[in-house]
């Protein structure tokens, strides 16, 4: 390294720069790009952008949220899966909407490619093939220091305003399966080995996590005659609010549904010895709720089978990807154990699963707005940041971005609240909740849900993109004729009453739904569980020619008023102490009667809010009354 430093030298100036072009660097990238700033996206060989290199899909159960609310906020990712895919699935649809979730199986090649052709073609954005070994700060005040700018490898130095980190999982990589160790990064690709040095001078805590994929198997040496076929959706729902369902429609390829049995299990109970999970060769923390085959066997014990997805990799290609069974086994185990599971008896392994442990960070040092507290103009998003998964990493990726931008522009931050978005309860989570494991994304983890469904992301946020400038007014007016339709559809129904002639009886009976007594609303007749907005068009004469993404949320917002109502009541209350601000200048050791772990907590994190500090693990409410009455005792001496 000291033979680089003596031959720096700045090569360019720039007013953000992006470290990494996975999921988050290019939606990181894109953002700064689009909203006028002069934007480099380094990267550590430029066919890996946009790389998959784990399951071939995008979205999921909480994931497809994420997905819709990028797109809704201007971002790429909604409207290249849609380009992309070769399979599209509504998941969750015998549950009510606040579950539903999309999922797309991505032609692999393709998505990689056509992401990259949107980032070469958008202005103002500048690819480079290099590693970043260095950030270089400044010193201001207060044990705060500000980014200038980063090096490379090469020595090339590139001067900046604001840098976003996504360095995925790259960062010291080590693939290991049995007791082979490759110190590279997903794939074989080369990692990264110089920035966390630098990332420690700077006095950033890190922490060592770990990931894992299955094996790629040739499709030629699959009998799909003992597995269950798994199609498409007829039709199709898009990500991206931009499109519509007719002009996504494509001939769609089958996935498959297999499952492990007592001899897989025996095989891996055989030889867990062997496993680098379980023989201390893997040091970095896994994800939880994303487990290895051995992981799960181990675990849930009384289990006697799981699911296995087998899943195309691409439109041209053999290899199909074996959802549900990564693993970190020795290669001859791991032929063992596939070959074990009906229709993989003669599993031909293209390519073998293995384990990765990577650097990232403890995403607590972040403010809100993914900023380093003692970094400033330093942002950070995606797998770096202590998460798992595309979507989680775009949906970081995107907000990074943002906030670099605003940073740069002298604008302020933009923070979504967890009322707003599934990406503001992902950011609240990692910048205030401690994760000692990859985090992943689930409904259960927002507690507004019904309100934050994935079919009204763009009701949520397009006015918060378009505020940005990263929906144009074009779009904008679009989502503004939408909104209308739908709130005068509603008002219709609401104002329409029908009473008990013939022609409702007849219907009313047909759908075994109970008689009328009186004279009803159309919208009381949606709200019945056996009845719906679509169903009552047999006695709603004045009906208007609406979309279906229309109709959707006419019928969802009628049936599930009083839900809806509920929890926004909730969230006004719950705003009251999000919206109570922490002074910067808080001194926590003056705050008398905190407890030592909470005193020690909000020092740490810093929190902004009342809110955020009640969700910090070690605080109890005891310690928010007291902080609050200190805050109230704190501005009263302000104002005298």
């Amino acid at each position: 390294m000291s033979d680089l430093a003596d031959k720096s030298y700045v090569c360019d100036d720039y007013d953000v720069a992006v470290v990494g072009a996975g999921h988050a660097g290019c939606e990181a990238a894109l953002a700064c790009a689009r909203l006028g700033l002069k934007t480099v996206l380094f990267t550590l060989t430029v066919d890996s952008i946009a790389l998959m290199p784990c399951n071939p899909n995008i979205g999921g159960s909480s994931k497809g949220h994420l997905v819709r609310e990028i797109d809704a906020l201007g971002g790429q990712m909604g409207k290249n899966i849609d380009k992309t895919f070769i399979q599209s699935k509504m998941l969750n649809v015998s549950k009510g909407p606040a579950v539903h979730s999309l999922r797309a199986q991505a032609d692999k090649k393709d998505y990689t490619a056509s992401m990259r052709n949107v980032l070469e073609n958008t202005d103002n954005l500048y690819i480079k093939q290099a590693e970043i070994s260095e950030i270089i700060t400044e010193e201001k005040d207060d044990n705060v220091k500000v980014i200038t700018g980063v090096k490379t490898t090469a020595g090339a130095i590139y001067t900046c305003r604001a840098c976003v980190l996504c360095t995925g999982v790259y960062l010291n990589a080590r693939c290991i399966h049995g007791d082979v160790s490759s110190y590279t990064g997903p794939n074989g690709l080369c990692r990264a080995t110089h920035l966390t040095d630098s990332l420690i001078a700077n006095g950033v805590k890190m922490y060592r996590f770990k990931t894992g994929t299955p094996a790629r198997i040739d499709k030629r040496s699959i009998d799909f005659s003992k597995m269950e076929e798994q199609f498409g959706d007829e039709k199709i729902v898009p990500f991206s609010f931009t499109n519509k369902p007719q002009d996504l429609e494509r001939e769609q390829i089958s996935c498959w549904l297999t499952y492990t049995n007592d001899e897989t299990h025996k095989i891996i109970k055989d030889n867990i010895d062997r496993s680098p999970l379980y023989s201390g060769t893997i040091h970095g923390t896994g994800p939880r709720y994303c487990p290895s085959i051995e992981d799960k066997v181990m675990r849930f014990s009384d289990k006697n089978r799981h699911q296995v997805f087998i899943e195309p990799e691409g439109k041209y290609t053999n290899e199909m990807y074996i959802g549900g069974m990564s693993s970190s086994m020795p290669y001859d185990v791991q032929i063992k154990m596939y070959r074990s599971v009906p229709g993989l008896e003669n599993a031909d392994i293209v390519r073998n699963a293995y384990a990765i442990e990577y650097d990232c960070i403890d995403a607590t040092q972040l403010n809100p707005s993914l900023e380093f507290k003692k970094i400033e103009g330093l942002f950070s998003g995606g797998q770096f940041n202590g998460s798992s998964g595309y979507e989680e990493a775009g949906a970081q990726g995107i907000m990074a971005g943002i906030n670099a931008a605003m940073k740069v522009l002298g604008r302020e931050p933009v923070v979504l609240k967890r009322s707003d978005a599934y990406i503001g309860v992902l950011i609240d989570d990692l910048v205030t909740k401690q994760t000692h494991e990859p985090y992943r994304m689930m409904t259960s983890r927002a507690e507004y849900r019904l309100l934050l469904r994935q079919d009204n992301a763009d009701m949520r946020l397009t006015a918060i993109g378009h505020d940005i400038g990263l929906i144009d007014d074009e779009r904008y007016n679009r989502f503004l004729e939408k909104k209308k339709s739908i709130e005068e559809e509603i008002k219709r129904l609401k104002s329409t009453v029908v009473g008990a002639s013939k022609q409702v009886c007849d219907f009313l009976k047909k759908h075994s739904s109970t008689p009328l007594k009186k004279a009803v609303t159309l919208a009381e007749l949606v709200k019945r569980p056996e009845l719906s907005y679509e169903l009552i068009a047999e006695i709603d004469d004045n009906r208007p020619v609406l979309d279906d993404e229309v109709i959707e949320q006419v019928n969802i917002n009628i049936k599930y008023e009083g839900y809806i109502s509920r929890q926004e009541k909730q969230v006004e209350q719950a705003k009251k102490l999000e919206n109570r601000l922490i002074p910067a200048d808080i001194d926590y050791d003056d705050v008398g009667s905190l407890r030592l772990e909470a005193r020690q907590k909000l020092k740490d994190i810093k929190p902004v809010s009342i809110g955020q500090a009640s969700r910090i693990s070690g605080v109890s409410p005891a310690d928010i009354s007291v902080l609050m009455v200190y805050i109230e005792m704190m501005n009263h001496r302000k104002k005298n």
